[in-house]
């Protein structure tokens, strides 16, 4: 769980930050991924738009929470280990998603494209595959209804409230979607693009995304358990939050960018 400043000015940057990160998430990338293949040939259109739809379906839930958070917060007090519990939880899926993801690399054929691996996506069923925007969008909403998601919203929510009221959290949820909107939507695109070609340089930019998301992933893990378990860690890290923030975005944004510029070369023959 992240601690989040209590100067509104960084809270309202972190946030958005926080969102763009979350768009990056392994499990976000892989159902963004399926959606989009899944519609490349016969709704291409759609197949474009696949992660912009599934982000304004997971935000639009993240709103409805803060919303309902920010109305009972006068009357919950959040209990000592929900912060704790939500980061164990949050560390034991980034180590998974992060190995499942490095293991796809290093296990892909030479002529195979790379794909991101997920967790929530493999309860989705059917879901994985459809072909209608309001049932994308859906795909994105029920991606909400999960401990980390959940606990994150509310945590913004009661957050918040304590600095002001309902509109402060509605804000708050609202820049979290936006932040999120922009990384699933250029990622929704990327896919799109590396679907239209199959040549040597799409196969060499989803293996640079793949190894970047899983390395980030087990980076976050390690110095989250490292805050945990270490006061010294801990402590040395408060304050920080924005920093961090913006250094793990500027990171996947560069190798992304990288990736970006790959398939915009000509393909070869």
């Amino acid at each position: 769980m992240e601690t989040l400043p209590s100067d509104w000015l960084s809270l309202l940057i972190l946030t958005f930050v926080l969102g763009m990160k979350h768009g990056f998430d392994a499990d976000h990338l892989a159902t963004i991924d399926g959606l989009t293949r899944y519609n490349a040939r016969a709704r291409p259109g759609l197949a474009r738009y696949c992660g912009t739809l599934f982000s304004l379906g997971h935000g639009a839930v993240v709103m409805a929470i803060a919303l309902g958070v920010s109305a009972i917060a006068g009357q919950w007090a959040v209990p000592e280990w929900f912060g704790t519990l939500g980061a164990v939880i949050s560390i034991a899926f980034l180590v998974a998603l992060g190995s499942l993801n490095l293991a796809a690399v290093l296990a892909a054929e030479p002529h195979e494209m790379v794909r991101p691996v997920g967790l929530k996506g493999r309860l989705l069923g059917k879901l994985r595959h459809v072909s209608h925007p309001a049932l994308v969008a859906l795909v994105g909403a029920l991606f909400a209804l999960s401990f980390d998601t959940l606990s994150q919203a509310a945590f913004f929510a009661l957050t918040a409230t304590q600095l002001g009221g309902w509109q402060h959290a509605l804000l708050l949820a609202a820049l979290f979607m936006l932040g999120m909107l922009l990384t699933d939507g250029i990622n929704g695109l990327w896919i799109a693009r590396l679907i239209a070609r199959a040549d040597q340089v799409a196969l060499v930019a989803s293996r640079v995304m793949g190894l970047v998301v899983s390395g980030v992933s087990l980076l976050v893990a390690a110095f989250g358990a490292a805050k945990l378990l270490s006061p010294a860690v801990d402590a040395w890290s408060e304050g920080k939050e924005l920093v961090f923030g913006f250094s793990l975005v500027a990171i996947i944004a560069l190798s992304f960018v990288m990736a970006v510029r790959l398939t915009r070369r000509p393909a070869t023959v």
